[in-house]
């Protein structure tokens, strides 16, 4: 994982100190929100190797502070882009737990009726636009859902996350480059967990300060402690500002995760001393100790959460197991918004055409 270097850096200059950003009962809702998306992933894991999750599932454990702060500072009307590592994203803006674990289970209650999956989680309602399993193949579309605002002068804006990975592909330079030049409202947010899948952002990224890529198209950037909630909330809150005024804006996270890339990687690439940095940098556990400093959490409030969150997450994988797979009739029901003339209904397996007629005259 990279360490920023120095202090973490908002704009290109050296950052102030910690001082509280949020009241205690804004405060508490953060950390009562990190805590749920930390059980929730934890029980998807485990019901990966129970084999009731399949495909691939990629967790936010370690990146709980980012998720939330993130979230907390976008309005309600502001629309939403991330790649596939999106459950707590999804719970933070507001989805129902039992839903996004249905749509992991792939049963019809799922936020994309069992047909996205862990990768795919789409919920119009919450302007949640998708989590999309090509890397950066969110950046093209959100600039363009930033265009249709612009279009229309709307006030939204719109927020595109990505990993560090997704900044070395071209897409990733087309899209800043046409959002500066139109002056689109979004924000572009680099969740940089070090590692794109088990390489470093150091052995991948000629600039490894991520948020410096920004200045190549005159656009402002900033770059933040991810562990820290209220320090990324304080950066998103200011991004999105200057995002709604018309001009678009990249803001970079510095936040590890503690797991593999995906459930099934041991990240054997890593060493023990990255692993116990990790741990020690635990962002759950680190605001945790600051609220208690600051006298606003204390031992049965922190027990009352936890069984709270606990209750909410089991019963989350309970309404999933509940929940029916859907009928394979339906898989096509969503691939377009609109009908299309001509568009294939084959499933897998199932030939081009017919058995037996001619290569020359398909039925």
């Amino acid at each position: 994982m990279p360490s920023p270097a120095g202090a973490p850096t908002r704009g290109g200059a050296p950052a102030t100190g910690p001082d509280p950003v949020l009241d205690d009962e804004p405060a508490l809702r953060l950390y009562r929100q990190m805590v749920l998306i930390r059980r929730f992933e934890e029980r998807a894991a485990r019901a990966y190797t129970e084999a009731k999750v399949g495909g691939y599932c990629h967790l936010n454990l370690g990146e709980e502070a980012t998720v939330v702060a993130l979230m907390a500072a976008l309005d309600r009307t502001d629309y939403l882009f991330t790649n596939y590592r999106e459950h707590g994203y999804a719970i933070a803006r507001g989805i129902d737990p039992g839903r996004v674990m249905a749509e992991l289970y792939g049963r019809t209650d799922g936020v994309s009726r069992g047909w996205g999956g862990s990768m795919h989680l789409f919920d119009v309602e919450s302007r949640l636009m998708g989590g999309y399993g090509i890397v950066g193949g969110q950046i093209p579309l959100a600039t363009g859902a930033a265009l249709a605002i612009d279009y229309r002068d709307d006030e939204q804006v719109v927020m595109c996350l990505m990993g560090d990975g997704a900044t070395n592909i071209g897409a990733f330079h087309e899209s800043l480059n046409l959002a500066a030049l139109w002056n689109l409202p979004i924000v572009y947010v680099v969740v940089n967990n070090g590692r794109g899948m088990g390489t470093s952002v150091e052995q991948a990224s000629a600039e490894p300060e991520l948020f410096r890529r920004a200045s190549s198209y005159r656009m402002p950037s900033s770059r933040v402690d991810g562990n820290d909630p209220e320090a990324v909330y304080e950066a998103a809150i200011e991004a999105i500002g200057t995002a709604r005024s018309g001009q678009p804006c990249l803001l970079e996270t510095v936040s590890g995760r503690l797991k593999g890339h995906s459930v099934v990687d041991p990240a054997k690439y890593r060493d023990r001393a990255e692993t116990e940095a990790l741990m020690a940098a635990d962002p759950v556990a680190a605001f945790a100790a600051r609220l208690r400093e600051r006298g606003v959490l204390g031992d049965a409030l922190s027990a009352e959460i936890d069984s709270e969150v606990t209750t909410v997450v089991e019963a989350a994988a309970a309404f999933a197991e509940a929940s029916p797979l859907p009928d394979v009739a339906t898989l096509f029901d969503h691939t377009y918004a609109t009908p299309v003339r001509n568009d294939s209904r084959r499933l897998p397996g199932q030939p081009l055409f017919p058995i037996g007629a001619s290569m020359g005259a398909p039925a």
